[in-house]
């Protein structure tokens, strides 16, 4: 049976009023979504008011699509509006007992004098720490009893992926972007991008290499409701190595409790959150007002959507699911610089 493509069309808009001028502002935008097997961009754009005094496009040390931007001259306020149509082919993974032991993966992906194998290269940057991703014992003992020996990587993950939905809360208030990992273990509450930095971290703790994607989901209004318009939000999930599967990845959603599909929306993957934040960026001045942003998922064929939904065997079906908003960016407030000191926009690190 020929697969159907669901189109989604997005728009995200975040505005700072800064309260008094900024002189000076560097940003860091991940945007832009993905071109991936199951994912193709049809339109895409990103406005910025005001216009900025440079802007550049091109892609970051993860293959993501990034833009720099940069303003010398004083605003007092900033929108930045990304818009774009989605398709997307549904991409269910099938047969997840038969992905690798996670101990022959694990042992696969370990450090040994003998060459790794090419295509476990790029998985090797997503098994260690990162800023916002810890490795401790006692990560690897919380996952322990999801994955006993000779289980598939993937029944694992799945069973961790479980784990954290069934025991954690979903609280806006408990945690910030800095909230380390081990907090958020104690409290069991969180947000999205807490429990995806949780299930990487246990996943790194027993030697599987795991990867932080950002993007939207389509929500689902309750019957007889229209849909909001900037009611939803970005989102957060986990993308484990799987060597053999379609892609070598396959993403789960320890939020929702789910195996990402039609209405998941691949924006960028990295280490953590920091890799990838919407918006980041150093400025010079302004009142430390906090950014006002709405995220509008809009589906574009409803039909066909519901004919994607009926295909699906019914524990796959797509679920009434929440918007679990994460972190909209991150802008730090420093030290005055001239702007020939301003760093070059391909010198923005990762």
């Amino acid at each position: 049976m020929e697969k159907i493509s669901v189109r989604d069309h997005v728009l995200h808009e975040t505005f700072y009023d800064y309260g008094s001028p900024v002189s000076l502002s560097q940003q860091q935008l991940h945007l832009s979504p993905r071109i991936l097997a199951w994912q193709q961009i049809e339109e895409q754009r990103i406005e910025i008011v005001p216009q900025p005094s440079w802007r550049r496009d091109g892609q970051d040390a993860f293959g993501n699509p990034v833009t720099w931007i940069a303003f010398l001259a004083p605003h007092d306020s900033l929108r930045i509006s990304s818009a774009m149509t989605i398709a997307i082919t549904p991409h269910l993974p099938e047969n997840l007992e038969t992905s690798l032991p996670w101990e022959t993966l694990r042992d696969r992906l370990a450090y040994d004098s003998a060459p790794p194998l090419p295509e476990d290269l790029d998985a090797a940057r997503f098994l260690f720490e990162s800023a916002h991703v810890r490795i401790k014992h006692e990560l690897a003992a919380y996952a322990a009893d999801c994955f006993p020996p000779d289980t598939p990587v993937l029944v694992g993950a799945q069973a961790l992926m479980a784990k954290i939905f069934r025991e954690f809360k979903f609280d806006p208030e408990a945690t910030t972007v800095s909230t380390p990992i081990m907090e958020v273990l104690e409290k069991k509450r969180g947000v999205c991008q807490d429990f995806a930095h949780l299930m990487i971290a246990c996943l790194r703790a027993l030697g599987i290499a795991a990867r932080y994607v950002s993007g939207y989901l389509l929500t689902r209004p309750p019957p007889g409701k229209p849909r909001l318009v900037g009611a939803d939000a970005s989102h957060a999930w986990v993308s484990v190595y799987a060597p053999g599967f379609p892609n070598d990845w396959v993403d789960f959603d320890p939020t929702n409790n789910l195996l990402p599909n039609t209405e998941h929306i691949t924006v960028a993957i990295g280490r953590d959150f920091g890799d990838i934040s919407p918006l980041r960026g150093i400025i010079l001045g302004g009142g430390g007002a906090e950014p006002e942003v709405e995220v509008t998922v809009t589906p574009l064929d409803e039909d066909v959507l519901a004919l994607v939904a009926e295909a699906l065997p019914e524990t796959d079906a797509p679920a009434t699911v929440e918007p679990q908003e994460v972190d909209p960016g991150i802008v730090e407030p420093v030290m005055v610089m001239s702007p020939e000191e301003l760093p070059q926009a391909g010198s923005v690190a990762a």
